[in-house]
Parts: structure tokens; sequence; C-alpha cells
């Protein structure tokens, strides 16, 4: 039922010169080599350049993206993995605590792509990671580099003049400071 209902897309932005980092956890290799051509041919078509490193798991995805930003040597990073639900509870960990260690890194304003698959089945991530269907490596590549094009563009707008004098809002007490009690 899912495949009737048409998407959008918004056209991948141009962000020549811009540096992406592809961090992979290549638990299920097969998902993730199909997940990372998605990327790369992603972030190749917008006239971007890639760089790939793997990390153990899912869990070690954001580590290894707050470590490269700390660096600052990249406009942007690609998160990809593949977490498929087994028998313990285990499953939900890992896909609630990689999911919110990478949205924590974007809130502090890094341009992250999330492309780590949380599936039921081993089935479903093919489909997810199928290079010429809706691959969500370059689904994942596509939403960093739109972010790296809207960070550009703002920052090379003109800050906003701060306000001569903010507004004084005087609660209890002197403006210059408590006087005794």
């Amino acid at each position: 039922m899912a495949a009737s209902i048409e998407h959008h897309q918004l056209p991948l932005p141009r962000v020549a010169g811009a540096r992406l980092l592809i961090v992979v956890a290549p638990y299920y290799k097969q998902i993730t080599d199909a997940l990372t051509a998605g990327a790369r041919r992603a972030i190749a078509e917008a006239g971007a350049e890639a760089e790939l490193i793997e990390v153990p798991g899912a869990l070690e995805v954001p580590t290894a993206i707050a470590l490269a930003a700390a660096r600052g040597l990249c406009d942007g990073y690609v998160a990809l993995g593949c977490v498929i639900r087994g028998e313990t509870t285990h499953y939900d960990t890992v896909c609630n605590d990689s999911s919110r260690a990478i949205t924590l890194l974007g809130l502090q304003g890094h341009c992250i792509g999330n492309g780590i698959l949380t599936v039921e089945n081993y089935p479903q991530a093919e489909v997810r990671a199928e290079v010429a269907g809706q691959n969500k490596g370059g689904g994942a590549a596509a939403a960093a580099l739109h972010l790296i094009a809207l960070k550009r563009q703002w920052e090379t707008r003109p800050a906003r003049e701060a306000a001569a004098k903010p507004d004084l809002i005087r609660l209890a007490g002197e403006l210059e400071g408590p006087r005794g009690a």
C-alpha cells in the first residue's frame, strides 16, 4: 500500500566544494554497501566530495560524527547503518539512542542526514537499500546536502544588528544592585 503513495522530494542542491563524511556501521554489509553507493551518488551529483569511515555499530556512528565535527574538517555528515529487530530490547536501545544522539548533534548546528535503517526484518532493509529504488543512503546524503545549502545561504546574509539597548525589565530592587537588606 505504501508503494502507491506519491512522495515529494526536493531537488538536490548544488553545493560545489562541500565535504561530507559518510560514517557507516557495516554490520549488515550488503545493505550498508548499497546505502553507501546511494549516498556517494547523491553527493557526487551535488558537486560535493565524500570521505568514508567505518565504525563497529550504529551506537558508535554519532560519536564518530562528534569527533569529526570537533575537528571542523567537514561541512556535513551522512550516518549509515542497519538495525534489525531481534528477540531482545537491545533493538530499541540501539535505534532510540543512535537516533537521539544524531538529532542532538544536528541541534548543535551540524548538518547530518540520518540513514540508519531501523527495520523489522532483512527484506525490509533490502527494499530501503535498493540502489534503483528509494535508496535511504541517497536520501540521507540529500538531507545533509540540503542542510549544508541552507547553512551556506544563511551564512551569506548580513547579521541583524542587535538593538542598541535591550528592553529593561525590572522585577524588584534597584537597577544598580541591592543596597542592603
